[in-house]
């Protein structure tokens, strides 16, 4: 199935700025951008730079008629740079491959922005008027003195926003073009991954049980602890040896609900019951009566009632997310080889001291 075109609103960098700011308690729900699969830059040896030295600004890359710097780069890398060093995860290395990525991922925004030049792509500006609104539409409504107060405290103009989403709806056109639309999913995939996953898209187990239970009271007498210890222990026997487990929970649990359900429990699934009760069930089969369990508000004898197989949901149920997850497999795949040719089609040469910035 072919997806329509989707709008990403927001940029990534000026969405958090919005949230920084304090105009928006959630964040603005935004598509999902198809991750580039960043290719490893040339390993080639080179003489490390001077203790204390760095470069100040020049040429780090060359993508066909389009010059990366140094200062790019860097600019690009701080921020991540910074969050790293906070967590204690940095060394020289790691800070090294930071860089390198970035200027990998520069590389491929230049292809990009050149591939959108020469297809002719243009973003008009009444669809950059309308994503704006959308923005603001979906920060509570704010007004153009919130949106614009937001980006000056970020160091934004209402300009240099305009521009940033012009330039990512363009790549946003770009990769629709030459990926999302050539993207598609057959029924017959669909029902194949359902046949061979259905692991997947089986619901949890189920267990029924009942109990009877008998109060303590944590500041009671020495004497009525080992009174009800006595009660639980010779109700424990009585339902291990055959009795009728409802009917002794009518008679002798401290439960008030017993005596119209006969200490029915219901159906739950893992994690739903007290951890307590729930760790001396699951040992259990149906039909079996576990050991005496010991909870802050007293004493608990459990039967396990029925063990319940999770059920496999309906292919009907599933169907749109199966299909919605292999149309992201395939989208991240053709994305990856367009953009391993786009690049085979440039010219990139990565000048000597770029991995060492």
């Amino acid at each position: 199935m072919n997806k329509p075109f989707l709008m990403q609103t927001l940029p990534a960098l000026l969405l958090a700025t919005l949230l920084l700011a304090g105009c928006a308690s959630t964040p603005v729900p935004v598509v999902e951008p198809l991750k580039p699969q960043t290719t490893t830059l040339p390993q080639s040896p080179l003489p490390p730079l001077p203790t204390g030295a760095v470069h100040v600004n020049g040429i780090a890359a060359i993508v066909n008629d389009s010059i990366i710097t140094f200062h790019e780069v860097r600019r690009e890398a701080e921020p991540l740079i910074a969050a790293k060093e906070k967590q204690g995860l940095l060394d020289d290395k790691a800070r090294s491959d930071l860089r390198k990525m970035v200027l990998n991922s520069l590389i491929e925004k230049r292809l990009t922005e050149q591939k959108v030049k020469e297809l002719g792509i243009k973003i008009s500006a009444e669809e950059i008027r309308q994503a704006i609104e959308d923005v603001k539409r979906q920060n509570h409504n704010m007004t153009d003195e919130q949106l614009q107060e937001a980006l000056k405290k970020q160091g934004y103009t209402l300009a240099q926003y305009e521009e940033q989403i012009r330039q990512q709806l363009e790549r946003l056109r770009l990769v629709t073009l030459e990926v999302r639309s050539k993207v598609y999913v057959s029924p017959k995939e669909v029902e194949d991954y359902y046949a061979a996953h259905k692991s997947q898209y089986t619901g949890d187990e189920q267990f029924r049980a009942r109990h009877i239970f008998i109060k303590i009271d944590e500041k009671a007498p020495a004497a009525q602890i080992q009174k009800a210890m006595a009660k639980a222990l010779d109700l424990l026997y009585k339902a291990r040896s055959g009795k009728n487990f409802a009917d002794l929970a009518r008679t002798y649990s401290d439960d008030p609900a017993a005596q119209k359900d006969g200490g029915d429990l219901g159906t739950f699934k893992r994690g739903e019951m007290l951890p307590e009760l729930e760790k001396a069930l699951l040992p259990l089969k149906p039909g079996e009566v576990g050991d005496l369990v010991s909870t802050p508000s007293g004493l608990h004898i459990i039967k396990l009632e029925a063990e319940i197989p999770g059920q496999v949901k309906p292919f009907q149920t599933v169907k749109a997310e199966i299909e919605d997850h292999l149309y992201r497999v395939k989208q991240d795949e053709r994305f990856t080889q367009w953009m391993k040719d786009l690049r085979a089609k440039a010219s990139i040469e990565i000048k000597d001291g770029a991995g060492l910035i």
